[in-house]
């Protein structure tokens, strides 16, 4: 919205014109979520206190965990406010890649609000059915799927339909330009082409499995926000980088035309993720709930198709597959042992990964920071592929 009120007056203020420039929105995108968050938090804590939203604890978690019991939860609606208008204040809404990015966003928020009510209401941990939450999710996960297939390889708004027209026309069997292929990172020449319904695919289980990853991961003051405005803001850069024609060719990388204005985007959400850590440090004052984290991990998946950087997202949210990955493995053992000796067996102590370290004896602030470290390094690893090549 600034940005159009600045070009329309920019020829009688000159000033105006630095709103043209991506870097100087995307700060002010981040600091307009920062504030929002900072001003509004409060506020929205007391809110959720008086509704008496608070978060029901696992009865067979860690004990130390019990006096976290009525803590304000559904706090990622304040994350959410924060990216949505700051967004919308910076960002420009003839973007092809910013609504469905805000729409998968808030989509996924909307699921997330729905499972935490109903812990809340019927003080029930386990919320929304897993079926019924994963129906809704695979709902928005594959019409934006469907829609990026075409937003990615065409370089217009317009072109985007005429793609899809010319793929219909031709039985389904068009193929996609090569910038749309599964790049695999550290090589220069080594790229898989996925064609329309392997791209629908690839992007369908990058945005569920991530949503997932980083709910599984929210588990533990402070744990999921900060890895998750550290993998946000590397994507940023991927954004900047893809976006444009002059860094994209000489990096090697493909130049999807627009996908630099995500950088909006991911500056509203290391603002608003900042602002959401203020209050959620340990001790937390409010957790972000499902509606945070579902809502956080589809927009990661999302920026992370866009820019065409799947296999980078999958490294430097490294943290995200590895607590998703000790579930399924524990899970799994315990279903294979149960079977072949009538009792299951566990592999780790607890599932996910953090709450396995903290029956080993470590301290709650010990996890989290350790896993930061550990993202910190993974998300430089990522970054550390536009050159290594």
């Amino acid at each position: 919205m600034l940005l159009w009120l600045a070009q329309h007056f920019q020829d009688q203020i000159g000033a105006l014109r630095v709103f043209n420039f991506i870097t100087f929105r995307a700060v002010f995108a981040t600091l307009t979520a920062l504030l929002i968050g900072l001003i509004a938090g409060p506020a929205v804590i007391r809110m959720l206190t008086t509704l008496k939203v608070g978060q029901a604890v696992r009865t067979d978690g860690p004990q130390t965990h019990l006096i976290k019991s009525g803590t304000p939860t559904m706090g990622g609606a304040l994350i959410l406010i924060g990216i949505a208008v700051s967004t919308l204040l910076w960002g420009d809404w003839s973007n092809r890649f910013i609504w469905p990015v805000l729409i998968v966003t808030l989509g996924f928020g909307v699921i997330g609000w729905v499972d935490d009510y109903r812990k809340v209401v019927y003080k029930d941990p386990n919320g929304m059915a897993s079926r019924e939450k994963y129906l809704w999710q695979s709902l928005i996960g594959l019409l934006a799927a469907f829609y990026l297939a075409f937003s990615v390889s065409g370089p217009t708004n317009l072109k985007v339909w005429a793609l899809f027209t010319e793929w219909v026309q031709s039985g389904f069997s068009m193929e996609l330009p090569p910038k749309t292929d599964l790049i695999v990172p550290f090589f220069k020449t080594i790229t898989y082409p996925l064609g329309v319904w392997g791209f629908i695919a690839l992007t369908y289980f990058v945005i569920v499995g991530t949503s997932n990853a980083v709910n599984l991961t929210d588990g533990l003051d402070g744990l999921a926000i900060m890895p998750t405005v550290m993998v946000g803001s590397g994507l940023g850069l991927f954004a900047y980088l893809t976006g444009s024609a002059t860094y994209s060719k000489y990096l090697l990388i493909p130049h999807i035309p627009g996908a630099g204005e995500l950088l909006i985007f991911c500056g509203a959400m290391a603002g608003a993720g900042l602002a959401f850590l203020w209050f959620n440090a340990y001790p937390a004052q409010v957790f972000m709930g499902d509606v945070g984290a579902l809502a956080l991990g589809g927009a990661l998946g999302t920026i992370a198709v866009i820019v065409r950087q799947e296999i980078v997202l999958f490294i430097m949210g490294g943290v995200f597959v590895v607590e998703t990955l000790s579930v399924m493995l524990q899970v799994a053992y315990f279903k294979y042992t149960k079977m072949r000796t009538g009792v299951g067996k566990r592999v780790l102590l607890m599932a996910p990964l953090h709450h396995h370290f903290e029956q080993k004896g470590w301290k709650e602030t010990q996890v989290v920071v350790r896993f930061w470290i550990i993202t910190m390094m993974l998300v430089l690893v990522g970054l550390s592929t536009l050159k290594l090549r």
